[in-house]
């Protein structure tokens, strides 16, 4: 027969180190739900939460806005290029309760002081519906005896940016006609391409690891830009196609522009024509999967003449 004094007590004192557990959450900005008192085993309440099976117990938590990791847009080292991601769930974080429960608590799970230690592992969660407190994102934790601390979790969208940066993605491979260092006629159409390779349009693919992590991202150009100079644009989804003498004076089908105006009224006498190419990366690993995007630049220079009527 158990004591039912026993239990009573064990279960109290589980709930004292859980609510002491859930301070850690609140002293990083994450607030505590709901506790309820442990070993037994029963469904979350509608205010949500995540189920800890393999310790009985469950508590969600919320975390304010200045916890949340939204997706980001920043520059990068390299002049003109830009990186942003989706957002995905930051990792699970693991924090050894300070101070330790006491010798008799059943978070111990048999074990002794000396043998290791009981830590709390924060895991945050969508939050959708129901789940979401007063616009406040969930998370959820639980308490575990190990004995050593655990190795922290890799983020994986730092290996799918690790796993970017092997690529060495660069600006388009600029083919256009007419040729930089040659000459163009005003009215005459202006053919643009990319010469495409693995690393100036794609796709591109590459690996990062940390630990039991393996984050694979594929990166294609989704898009290129080309700023012709004279305040114009023109907005290409493909590589384009690349002029050949037999075209004459066709136009690009894909890609193309007509000047209206010579260069020479330009300061330098030559129009600049940058072409800013999009990168759309796609990642997956350790459990989660999201989206980057890479800005990469080219410039090349042509010259834009009017044509001379011949006298005879």
């Amino acid at each position: 027969m158990e004591d039912p004094q026993r239990n009573a007590a064990a279960a109290a004192g589980v709930r004292h180190w859980l609510i002491r557990a859930a301070a850690l959450l609140g002293s990083a900005g994450l607030f505590a739900v709901g506790v309820p008192a442990p070993p037994v085993f029963a469904a979350p309440p509608d205010g949500g939460g995540v189920c800890r099976k393999h310790t009985d117990t469950w508590v969600s938590v919320c975390a304010n806005d200045a916890t949340q990791h939204a997706g980001s847009s920043a520059a990068s080292s390299q002049p003109g290029h830009t990186r942003a991601s989706k957002a995905v769930p930051p990792p699970c974080s693991v924090q050894r309760l300070v101070p330790q429960p006491p010798t008799n608590s059943v978070l111990w799970q048999g074990h002794q002081p000396g043998d290791g230690g009981v830590y709390t592992r924060i895991c945050p969660v969508a939050a959708s519906g129901s789940q979401a407190v007063g616009g406040l994102s969930m998370a959820a934790f639980d308490t575990f005896w190990a004995a050593a601390a655990p190795a922290p979790a890799m983020d994986p969208r730092v290996l799918a940016q690790q796993a970017v940066d092997k690529m060495l993605l660069q600006g388009p491979d600029i083919d256009i006609s007419p040729r930089p260092g040659g000459t163009g006629l005003v009215g005459m159409p202006v053919w643009m391409a990319v010469d495409e390779s693995q690393t100036t349009w794609g796709p591109n693919t590459a690996s990062a690891s940390a630990g039991r992590v393996t984050v694979t991202a594929t990166a294609k150009v989704a898009r290129v830009v080309w700023a012709m100079g004279d305040g114009s644009s023109v907005t290409c989804t493909g590589p384009g196609t690349v002029y050949r003498t037999s075209y004459g004076l066709k136009a690009s089908p894909d890609c193309g522009h007509v000047y209206t105006r010579p260069s020479a009224d330009t300061s330098g006498g030559t129009y600049t024509v940058t072409a800013t190419s999009t990168w759309v990366i796609d990642w997956q690993g350790g459990g989660a999967s999201g989206q980057l995007t890479e800005i990469r630049t080219s410039s090349v220079t042509v010259a834009i003449v009017e044509s001379q009527a011949v006298n005879s």
